[in-house]
């Protein structure tokens, strides 16, 4: 469908005279800070040329993939077999019907920024010349996988990495001086918790941690050795964080032999009891806990997701198969008491919390600032609106209730917590919220019209802040 008008003009989602002043003169150019992502070390380091518009565009992204499912899109034409071409124009039929879903307003975006496409919107009518003209391009120098950080003006990557990673890719882009952006590791020790599945953890601590810490896992004190020596490796290749993704926080009491005992069952491959497993995650997040203090690291934490839920796609892909949805169980108690362990030892790291559910929003908001410490502005930070709740109305929200009850002005801001190189636009996205939001409220008379004031926080918000915060110079 041609426009006469941009869909994604330079004003989309200012809806008054002080956002637009706002974003213009605060947030557009603003660089980016992408301090949580799943973007492919080896792209970066080979700086990766995409063969065509779906591979850059649909390749892992599992929003896409479930928006087609509910359109009726087979599987083959998702993740399957089928051409690219193929799976591009199921994509192309599906898009229409995403009114109302962020995937509409990303997708455009995506057009708009890198390709320049503005003059129409995303059909099976315009599929054939969008293909071509979004192709061309790829395979410009502009449009590798460096190519695409430049033009986004990314200062920062921070990539999710398993501890047993070797960081090849990693240390081969911190060698290469023609690329501005930094790029760094986050430590991401999920596998080392899963002990309820205890075939799969098992292989994971020999031939996974175990081989790359080079030493045999056989006690709980080990398997800590183990984490830590891996730990001290990333630190050395220049992580400064850690991530976890749990369905939620584990704060159990325990003994140690307990835990010991637990561990050994586990390495002979007994089955461990649901009150067992908590008790290990307890042992393990703590004493976590306490490695990424002493490192000197920002600890994440992304909290409430039930994954995996549905077994025909998980055989058939694996996990991130875009079967996971929003979880419901309680977080206020329990996450308390893990943060108050670490605190009351003195061993409390900077910390980001992210909520999934949006019924914990303004629990969450309110558990930042009991810990507090009156060491850094911020140390504990509720984190961006994450995955189902990176849309408008979930980041209006998140901000609205961040703004109410503690200080939006240390706020570390946006990521894209993707898997794609077109992503980056999300930050963008963000940015005209932010700017909507404070704008109405000064032309409300919620907050004063001076933009020094208010462009100020956007700016720190927007970029500054997560610079300070986290100790990123590149």
């Amino acid at each position: 469908m041609q426009l006469q008008r941009p869909f994604i003009g330079e004003d989309f989602l200012l809806s008054c005279d002080a956002a637009r002043r706002l974003y213009h003169e605060h947030a557009a150019q603003q660089p980016i800070i992408d301090y949580h992502c799943h973007l492919s070390p080896a792209d970066l380091a080979n700086d990766r040329r995409f063969e065509n518009l779906t591979r850059i565009w649909l390749e892992g992204d599992h929003y896409k993939w479930r928006a087609m499912r509910a359109n009726g899109i087979a599987e083959d034409l998702i993740t399957g077999p089928a051409t690219d071409r193929a799976k591009f124009d199921a994509w192309a039929a599906t898009v229409p019907m995403t009114l109302g879903n962020p995937l509409y307003h990303w997708t455009h975006l995506e057009l708009a920024r890198p390709f320049g496409i503005v003059d129409r919107l995303f059909s099976p009518a315009t599929a054939d010349s969008i293909w071509e003209e979004c192709n061309a391009r790829l395979a410009e120098p502009a449009f590798t996988a460096r190519g695409i950080a430049r033009q986004f003006r990314v200062e920062v990557i921070c990539t999710t990495d398993d501890p047993a990673d070797s960081l090849d890719h990693h240390a081969k882009i911190a060698a290469d001086s023609t690329f501005e952006t930094l790029v760094l590791p986050t430590f991401r020790p999920d596998r080392s918790l899963a002990i309820h599945g205890a075939e799969a953890w098992n292989c994971y601590l020999d031939d996974g941690l175990g081989a790359a810490a080079g030493m045999e896992i056989k006690t709980f004190d080990d398997l800590m050795a183990a984490l830590t020596k891996r730990a001290e490796f990333f630190a050395a290749q220049r992580c400064r964080l850690s991530d976890h993704g749990l369905e939620e926080p584990y704060a159990e009491d325990y003994s140690p032999a307990v835990i010991e005992a637990t561990f050994r069952a586990a390495r002979r491959g007994e089955p461990v009891s649901p009150t067992a497993t908590s008790a290990f995650r307890s042992a393990l997040l703590l004493e976590l806990g306490r490695l990424y203090h002493r490192l000197g690291w920002a600890q994440q934490y992304h909290l409430g997701p039930l994954r995996n839920t549905t077994t025909r796609l998980v055989q058939r892909i694996g996990a991130d198969a875009g079967c996971d949805s929003i979880g419901d169980r309680p977080m206020a108690r329990t996450l308390s008491r893990f943060l108050d362990r670490l605190d009351s030892s003195g061993e409390l790291a900077r910390t980001i919390l992210y909520n999934l559910n949006p019924a914990d929003n303004a629990v969450f908001a309110t558990m930042v600032g009991n810990f507090q410490d009156g060491t850094l502005p911020g140390k504990i930070q509720w984190g961006s609106a994450w995955w189902f709740l990176d849309q408008k109305r979930g980041i209006e929200e998140q901000l609205e209730t961040l703004a109410l009850t503690g200080l939006l002005s240390r706020f570390v801001g946006m990521l894209t917590d993707s898997r794609s190189f077109l992503s980056f636009p999300r930050h963008d996205y963000f940015r005209r919220v932010l700017c909507n939001m404070l704008g109405r409220d000064m032309e409300a008379g919620l907050l004063p019209m001076e933009f020094d004031l208010v462009g100020d926080l956007v700016e720190r918000v927007c970029h500054r802040n997560a610079q300070e915060w986290f100790g990123f110079r590149p």
